[in-house]
């Protein structure tokens, strides 16, 4: 059953069961969920618009992330993506599943590194560079965000590391540079809440639960591949 199909058949049942269906004009609350990319070419040196493609574990990472969204009881209402190849691709793949949906790929959403108090990664950036991504992703975060105005709405955004981790620090509410702190997987789920009132509650973060362990990586685990070993 398609998610189309899923959102008319839940409605159904409201209405045969007499419970209240949700008024689509008013305010509700918005669901973010933001995912990494899939695991990719490290050692492509080419411009990650054209190079850094997913391999084939980084694939299945995002048809297995596929099926998980589309498990999910409620529909989504919005499909972003960095424009970089990496996370285009693994949109790519999670709209094979989605077709109703319009991906829209935002240059907002792209990998940067913004300020951390880690000086051994600062010393490697120009500050320029460094104060750009934090305005890139300040803009990003006022864009996203947001409470909705039309009832509950749930968006999906395929990110980057380093985007989804500086927006959990941010809607924790906590110093921004704190985000290197924690780390987040390749096609981990991460879901934030915007209140009503545009208070946020951090759902859930880094969530690998649709990956076996041996196909778990970008975080503390053992990086592996699909292809045979070489002897």
């Amino acid at each position: 059953m398609r998610l189309s199909e899923r959102k008319i058949f839940a409605a159904a049942i409201f209405v045969v069961c007499g419970l209240p269906v949700a008024d689509a004009t008013a305010e509700g609350m918005r669901y973010l969920y933001l995912v990494r990319h899939g695991y990719y070419d490290y050692n492509d040196e080419r411009d990650p618009d054209v190079g850094k493609a997913l391999v084939p574990l980084g694939v299945a990472q995002s048809r297995l992330l596929a099926d998980r969204l589309q498990s999910l009881p409620h529909p989504f209402t919005a499909f972003y993506s960095s424009t970089m190849t990496r996370a285009r691709e693994t949109a790519y793949v999670i709209d094979e599943d989605m077709p109703e949906l319009e991906l829209i790929e935002t240059e907002r959403l792209r990998e940067c590194i913004p300020p951390t108090w880690r000086e051994d990664v600062m010393a490697e950036d120009e500050a320029s560079e460094v104060e750009a991504c934090q305005e890139q992703l300040e803009e990003a975060f006022a864009h996203f965000f947001v409470p909705s105005k039309n009832g509950d709405e749930r968006d999906l955004i395929v990110a980057h590391g380093n985007v989804i981790r500086y927006f959990v620090a941010r809607a924790l509410g906590v110093d921004p540079l704190a985000w290197l702190g924690m780390s987040v997987g390749n096609c981990s789920v991460t879901v934030i809440r915007v209140n009503a009132d545009n208070t946020f509650k951090v759902l859930a973060v880094g969530d690998v639960g649709h990956l076996p362990p041996n196909m778990q990586t970008g975080w503390d685990a053992t990086d592996h591949s699909l292809a045979v070993p070489q002897r």
